[in-house]
């Protein structure tokens, strides 16, 4: 079973930088995607940042030129370090793994999906 735990969450003002870690357990892949999420209260989750197994990176355009994803894939961890922090960056951030592989000789797939319970990121103005 696969164990997600985030951390890194606080408190800043605006203008700040926080980096958020998330630590894989339970198994060691190169994970085909590491994300991040957020969730505003009464809002949707909503995609922050992917990074796939061969190090591509995706970011929403809120954030793009102020937050930056990493992966360490020998740590089994995700990280998000985010600078020039707003207001509105404030929520719940999650850490999202995924990974698809052949499961059995006919070509099946097993998928591994696992979420965090999430870090409370709260920026002041």
């Amino acid at each position: 079973q696969v164990h997600v735990v985030e951390s890194g969450g606080g408190w800043v003002q605006a203008g700040g930088s926080l980096r958020l870690s998330c630590q894989v357990s339970g198994r060691t892949f190169n994970w085909n995607v590491m994300a991040w999420y957020r969730q505003a209260p009464g809002k949707q989750r909503e995609l922050v940042a992917r990074i796939t197994s061969s190090r591509m990176r995706n970011y929403a355009d809120f954030v793009k030129g102020r937050f930056t994803i990493s992966r360490d894939n020998a740590a089994n961890a995700v990280y998000l370090n985010m600078d020039s922090l707003k207001p509105e960056d404030t929520a719940v951030y999650y850490c999202n793994v995924n990974h698809k592989q052949v499961a059995d000789i006919r070509g099946a797939l097993k998928e591994y999906d696992a979420w965090g319970q999430g870090t409370q990121v709260t920026v002041s103005s």
